[in-house]
């Protein structure tokens, strides 16, 4: 029997990466699409070799084509972290709006499954908590952080459209914050970016009085509830990722206690529209899914900041593309 085909965009990055490796462990036959504009093709270079790997190196805000069977999709095409959105707001807002318009098209030429990447951030700085995915969020346009936001919120738009119109299967899986091996370590995002000033002997940066709060979850619990998600019946969004909440102060006090460092913690101004809290209710990925988190915070992070510790002292001191102003995810 044939090997089913999956097509994954976005392979080269965090997630997508991780996503590879689990459905070819699976037994699929994995197609990983990236244009590297933030993924990295070191992510995924241990599967060059592997009979069931292929790579297209190829943007998805263009015609795709894929030759022979798909039998699923999986949108993980889009940057992730607030520097990527000041640098490439128009190709952010691309990826969201016509890629997820041909990869619906795509995906109803080969009569395959597609399951999008939406966020969190579609609740934008939320006046509920924690968020339900009945709620319909408080998100500002024409802010900074609206390029991604109204991105992930057409997306889903979209997708619904096809599913509803066309009657394409189609899933919507709404990310919380997540961390884990691979996450870029100077991306902007607030894990790695106070594990790597640990690490470079600075004092750690909280944006506002870091009352603010994330949930995060580790990479491995998260891709087991898409994977589950994908294969299950239900069409409307679910949000996955880890309810236990922490403000961003603690945060930065388990990170110094983690590390070791002696640095201090030092306060700058919040940046607009950054939302205070964050917060997955997982009631709905509980009963449909059978998910919920299985790593807690202090495994997640240790075996996380293993993976930074032995990292190259050039990638320790390296800057992604700009200077970064402030943006916690």
């Amino acid at each position: 029997m044939a090997k089913k085909r999956v097509l994954i965009t976005g392979g080269a990055g965090f997630l997508g990466s991780h996503l590879c490796d689990r459905f070819i462990k699976e037994g699929y036959f994995v197609i990983a699409m990236d244009n590297l504009i933030t993924g990295d093709l070191r992510n995924i270079e241990h599967l060059f070799k592997h009979p069931d790997f292929e790579f297209y190196h190829h943007d998805v805000s263009k015609f795709v084509h894929v030759p022979g069977e798909l039998h699923y999709i999986l949108h993980f095409a889009s940057p992730a972290s607030p520097i990527d959105y000041l640098k490439i707001p128009i190709q952010t807002l691309k990826v969201g709006s016509l890629g997820t318009h041909n990869l619906l098209g795509l995906a109803r030429v080969k009569n395959a499954r597609i399951i999008i990447a939406s966020t969190s951030e579609v609740y934008g700085d939320p006046t509920v908590h924690p968020q339900t995915e009945e709620y319909y969020g408080n998100v500002n346009t024409v802010g900074p952080r609206g390029v991604y936001d109204e991105a992930k919120r057409f997306q889903e738009a979209i997708t619904m459209a096809y599913h509803t119109f066309h009657g394409l299967e189609t899933r919507i899986v709404r990310i919380f914050n997540t961390y884990g091996p691979r996450m870029r370590l100077n991306d902007g995002r607030v894990l790695p970016a106070f594990i790597g000033q640990a690490l470079r002997g600075e004092d750690l940066t909280i944006f506002g009085d870091g009352s603010q709060t994330r949930s995060f979850c580790y990479v491995d619990d998260l891709v087991e509830g898409i994977y589950r998600l994908l294969l299950s019946d239900y069409a409307l969004p679910v949000n996955i990722g880890n309810p236990s909440e922490i403000t961003i102060k603690d945060f930065a006090e388990e990170i110094i206690k983690l590390t070791g460092t002696t640095q201090k913690i030092v306060y700058k101004d919040l940046p607009k529209d950054d939302p205070k809290q964050r917060q997955p209710d997982i009631t709905k990925a509980k009963a449909i899914l059978g998910w919920e988190p299985k790593v807690s915070r202090a495994e997640g992070l240790r075996i996380t900041y293993d993976y930074f510790k032995a990292l190259p002292r050039e990638v320790l001191y390296q800057r992604d593309h700009k200077s970064f102003d402030g943006y916690i995810k």
